[in-house]
């Protein structure tokens, strides 16, 4: 599977303009599904079609078939690095850029450059610029090391990941090509040895290789690169103006008025969706823009959104004119191959004095959308006319003078049929039943005609002398001017009632569509580019754009409209012309808009000035711990050499050689607080330095333990156990003794005499783990993480002794050997600190 996307020139100020250099990213589910083979194949293809080809930097980790492949290639000479004691190789960017080549091969784009060297962190950065040259880059990525599903594989596999590309990188490039392996083929390849040394194999696929995590990994690799399918094709159909449906996959969009039939059209739109893979449920709700149809509940429809959330959709909310055509263009734009629709609420009667509904209307707009119609229990039960009506369409302006005409001649007839059995006063009340009727179908401009209509009507065929537009009779004058009053008055009445129930209606759309808003806010939808898409999707428009000053950048055809919503933040609204009535709620939306960016700017703000209360609050925890702990060890210190300085006072030898050991224990552990404290200070500096190498067990265990000045009396015994068959793991001896020391004397303070400490360790998965058990305590889930911070003792039953710096300082040195440490309950009660450290390798000793 691959995807393209189109990049345009760039100039800088003063240089002529350069085309930048087009990404293509070979993306793989998991390490060894043959991302650099087929980099490398890309490569021979393009050389051979007359392309300037270097390798710029290709991983091939010992695997002979990737070797094989680079044979013919101009390879171009790594830089080397010097970096703590050993020697790296790396990208030669400028090298690189010097050569300009027109195609560059540049493995692993997640990778960690060797700090130093004028480099960037990343190596995704390091193609920024190579790209910014004019340099196509043929790179490769594996799905974990995408920002945005960092979390989730590390759910998934356990594994942490450290190294991560911004999905928007990578979402640039021209071209993402998908590297795909079933997980059954991908362990065959492992088990033979093609992607991993025989000694890690069988730890490789008991763990990340599980057929469960390479399944869920080709999923998520397959689900991204589908989005991005989406994106392109979308930006394509807008591109080329394309309104018609292109069914790539089943896109069902379910409509909602907020009446009671809602949840069964739910539940009916994702049986549609759930029957091919891939199916896609949208629900949308149009809000009028002059009013909402009768019988809207937002109770309801906050349910419907909960169900709509619950089964895998997303609810939708839009602002039109016309409830049909705003349904249609909404589906259309979201390329949907179905619509589901109730069935009319409204009554037989209704729907002949008011004409085809909604679900009609659409079926006549669909083109070549499904539309489904569902029966349900509310069909036919609705109001027998409607109470609130939108600006009238066109149909109806033309449908009000016809009735104003009509239906009086209609009546005429009629009554002249009945000639005789009615009085005057009854064919005038009657004809003023058909004004009023004339005036909830046209508005007054019809009433008025179906008043002097029907008055001629009247004075003609029912006034003496009938047959002539003469009346005789003073009392019939009166009549007839009387009902020409009541007539233009009934109906002024019945247009201005229905005027200011639109208007009540209008008012009640806005009101819900600001309350959908907030609801989605409280929800946690507040993200700038989701209010944006909120935005865009509320009001119907092509694009919304969040710009720093209000510049119109729109074209004579196709003008922008830009509203203000904050300090330095404008809205940039492209596509069709909003009415003043939207306007109006344009105007909140953009308020919202303007609370975001503030509350990002403070946020950053925050994140700032957290570093310096951090630093601020660890301070003034230092201060009031070394007013004590520190003042101790150096107490009794100065106290035994004191008394040995002491000219009066004679000492045996027993008694001289217990104050010499007393100031010695004291000196000791003064020694250790303060290197703990220099450490936890240069940790937090950035400036620990390491030696990282192939270190055993057996070479800084004994050395911890023989630190603590363990005595057999009364405190409990160490019990280390199966260290032998422990491979070498990667960490700085003299660290690791000290995080040994920290833990190992953790436990022992809190484990009871009687039941000794246990340490243990195992290999991995590539990893070692060695656990510190105890039968102590314990501490209590919530406040585990608390346990990691300076100045925290939980649990100890002497708060006298320690600054509480020991597992603050092991997690950090820990994790600056790229370790973890990890708090877990004891079987039968409590604590064992799990510490896991990466197993030593050829490639990987001395690497940071």
């Amino acid at each position: 599977m691959t995807t393209t996307h189109e990049a345009g020139p760039v100039a800088d100020a003063g240089h002529p303009a350069v085309r930048p250099g087009r990404l293509k990213v070979f993306l793989g589910a998991a390490p060894g599904v043959g991302k650099t083979y087929r980099m490398l194949d890309e490569a021979h293809r393009r050389a051979a079609r007359g392309a300037d080809v270097v390798a710029g930097f290709v991983e091939c980790h010992r695997r002979r078939h990737t070797e094989e492949k680079l044979d013919g290639l101009e390879i171009l000479t790594p830089a080397g690095q010097e970096y703590r004691g050993g020697r790296y190789t790396e990208l030669d960017r400028e090298a690189l850029l010097a050569r300009r080549p027109q195609v560059v091969l540049i493995d692993e784009l997640a990778h960690t450059n060797v700090p130093g060297g004028g480099r960037h962190p990343k190596r995704w950065q390091d193609v920024e610029d190579v790209l910014a040259a004019g340099i196509d880059v043929v790179t490769t990525l594996n799905i974990q090391h995408l920002e945005s599903l960092s979390d989730v594989v590390e759910k998934i596999t356990g594994v942490p990941q450290r190294e991560t590309v911004p999905d928007e990188f990578v979402r640039r490039a021209h071209e993402v090509e998908l590297v795909d392996i079933p997980p059954e083929g991908l362990r065959r390849r492992m088990a033979h040895g093609n992607i991993y040394p025989p000694e890690r194999i069988d730890a490789s696929l008991a763990n990340y290789f599980r057929p469960g995590n390479l399944i869920a990994l080709r999923e998520l690799a397959l689900l991204w690169l589908a989005g991005r399918v989406d994106e392109s094709l979308h930006k394509y159909r807008t591109e080329h103006g394309i309104g018609d449906v292109w069914e790539t996959r089943e896109r069902v969009v379910v409509a909602l008025t907020g009446g009671p039939e809602g949840e069964t059209l739910i539940r009916r739109a994702a049986r549609i969706a759930g029957r091919s893979a891939g199916g896609e449920l949208l629900a949308v709700h149009i809000a009028r823009s002059d009013g909402l149809a009768a019988g809207v509940s937002h109770e309801a429809l906050a349910g419907q959104r909960a169900l709509v959330e619950h089964l895998g959709g997303s609810y939708h909310s839009v602002v039109g004119d016309e409830v049909p055509s705003a349904l249609v263009d909404f589906a259309m734009a979201e390329n949907a191959t179905q619509l589901v629709l109730g069935t009319s609420r409204r009554r037989r009667l209704e729907r002949f004095l008011t004409g085809r509904g909604i679900g009609e209307t659409v079926v006549a707009l669909s083109e070549d959308i499904d539309v489904h119609m569902v029966t349900h229990e509310r069909a036919g039960h609705g109001r027998l006319l409607p109470s609130r009506r939108r600006t009238l369409p066109t149909s109806r302006l033309i449908a009000g003078p016809v009735a104003g005409v009509v239906l009086p001649v209609l009546l005429t007839l009629g009554l002249d049929r009945m000639r005789g059995t009615l009085n005057l006063t009854s064919e005038a009340l009657l004809f003023l039943v058909a004004v009023v009727c004339v005036a909830c179908i046209g508005g007054v401009a019809s009433a008025l005609i179906a008043a002097l209509t029907a008055a001629l009507l009247l004075n003609y065929w029912f006034m003496p002398p009938i047959g002539e537009f003469t009346m005789s009779d003073p009392d019939s004058v009166l009549a007839l001017v009387v009902f020409a009053v009541v007539a233009a008055t009934v109906a002024a009445a019945a247009d201005r009632s229905l005027r200011l129930s639109r208007r009540a209606a209008r008012a009640t759309a806005e009101a819900e569509t600001m309350s959908s808003l907030a609801g989605s806010i409280v929800r946690g939808d507040q993200t700038i580019p989701a209010l944006l898409e909120r935005t865009r999707e509320t009001f119907g428009m092509d694009t919304v754009e969040l710009a720093p000053e209000a510049c119109d950048t729109g074209s004579a055809t196709d003008p922008a409209l830009v509203v203000a919503a904050g300090p330095e933040a404008f809205l940039v609204l492209r596509g069709r012309t909003l009415p003043s009535s939207e306007r109006r709620v344009l105007a909140a939306f953009s308020a919202h808009v303007g609370a975001a960016v503030e509350r990002a700017r403070l946020a950053e703000a925050a994140a700032e000035v957290e570093p310096i209360k951090a630093a601020d609050r660890l301070r003034t925890a230092l201060l009031r711990a070394v007013g004590h702990d520190l003042r101790t060890p150096l107490a009794g210190a100065l106290a035994a050499v004191s008394s040995l300085r002491n000219q009066e006072i004679e000492f045996s030898a027993e008694d001289r050689a217990e104050l010499l050991a007393s100031a010695e224990v004291s000196l000791n552990r003064l020694n250790r607080l303060v290197e703990n404290l220099l450490d936890l200070s240069r940790l937090q500096a950035g400036a620990l330095t390491l030696d990282l190498r192939a270190t055993t067990l057996e070479e800084v265990l004994p050395a911890a333990l023989d630190s603590l000045d363990l005595t057999p009396d009364g405190g409990p015994a160490v019990d280390v156990q199966n260290l032998e068959s422990v491979p070498a793991l990667q960490a700085d001896p003299p660290l690791l003794e000290r995080v040994l020391a920290n833990l190992v004397g953790n436990a022992v303070r809190h484990a009871p005499a009687e039941r000794p400490v246990l340490v243990t360790a195992g290999a991995l998965a590539g990893r070692v783990d060695i656990r510190i058990a105890d039968r102590g305590p314990g501490i209590a889930a919530d406040d585990r993480e608390r346990a990691f911070e300076p100045f925290q003792r939980l649990g100890d039953r002497d708060n006298t002794a320690g600054l509480g710096l020991g597992l603050a300082l092991a997690r950090g040195l820990t994790e600056a050997m790229d370790g973890t440490l990890t708090p877990e309950d004891t079987p039968g009660g409590g604590l064992t600190m799990v510490l896991s450290l990466p197993v030593a390798t050829d490639e990987t000793a001395g690497r940071f």
